[in-house]
């Protein structure tokens, strides 16, 4: 069902035209916009990165095991998921995956800025897009799965985001996020990510119990690379004038390669039902309250 942002009308029509107050979004490069007065910047991500991460993510081992770890989770937790909705869909590399896996699937992706539409409706033209701000989701009881995968540390409205989220899915439904972790590996990096924080396990699930989910699943990711991670900080904080963002990004093949072979193995792991306790990132498998 989809909810008019306007007069908070629900209905059921294909068309998004709202059938009690005649409100109409925007329409943007061809694509909705529910919130257009943040299409083109507005905080929370720098919208010029885009087509740096877009060139880099496919062969990078993190954006690669990460999509490993959410298919698997998918397939565990919700086998029978007829629709999916990434928040914050970025250049559509998850959804690109998913596609792959799940052609059957019907995806959809919103993003609050066009710059990251504009190649995911390239990479995933099978996908439905629209242009959204997370906070205020035109949707109730819609979706079988939402993801959000490192998207909610950079909205300092985290608790209205996972309230709306909720109210988006059909009772019994997932919602998969990730989240960076550890309040003490803060550092350059997510200063230029535009991040309003780094979560802790317990400040995440929480947040998550309060908007209205179960928690099935929580463990610590990215586990075996922790002291990478904190050498990598060191040498940030040590060569700050000369910090380039996109060198965590750029690594030689052959530490690709094994870092990639490590997260695989922490995935194999995950299956076998180990959480691991610490880790750069969190994954977070939830269900809706009945």
């Amino acid at each position: 069902m989809k909810v008019c942002l306007l007069c908070k009308h629900i209905f059921s029509f294909d068309e998004w035209t709202c059938p009690s107050c005649g409100h109409q979004p925007k329409r943007l490069n061809g694509i909705e916009a529910h919130a257009p007065e943040f299409a083109n910047g507005g905080g929370g991500f720098k919208s010029e990165y885009f087509s740096e991460l877009s060139r880099l993510e496919a062969e990078n081992f993190w954006f690669r095991a990460r999509n490993e770890l959410i298919l698997w989770a998918l397939k565990t937790y919700k086998p029978d998921a007829r629709t999916f909705l990434e928040v914050g869909c970025g250049t559509g590399f998850v959804l690109s995956g998913l596609a792959r896996a799940c052609p059957e699937m019907a995806l959809s992706g919103s993003e609050i800025f066009l710059a990251g539409l504009s190649h995911a409706t390239k990479r995933v033209p099978s996908a439905n897009f629209m242009q959204m701000d997370a906070r205020r989701v035109p949707f109730v009881d819609e979706f079988d799965v939402i993801g959000a995968f490192d998207v909610l540390e950079h909205i300092e409205e985290d608790e209205v985001v996972l309230s709306q989220l909720n109210g988006a899915l059909k009772v019994g439904g997932i919602l998969l996020l990730t989240v960076p972790q550890h309040t003490w590996l803060w550092s350059a990096s997510d200063e230029y990510a535009c991040h309003v924080r780094r979560y802790g396990r317990v400040e995440i699930e929480k947040k998550v119990v309060a908007a209205g989910f179960e928690i099935l699943r929580s463990s610590s990711f990215v586990a075996g690379l922790l002291p990478a991670m904190l050498l990598s900080r060191w040498l940030m904080g040590r060569n700050a004038k000369n910090f380039n963002p996109a060198d965590e990004l750029k690594i030689n093949s052959v530490l690709n390669k094994s870092f990639y072979g490590l997260m695989m193995l922490e995935l194999a792991g995950i299956k076998l039902g180990i959480n691991y306790p610490v880790g750069g990132s969190r994954l977070i498998v939830a269900k809706k309250n009945d």
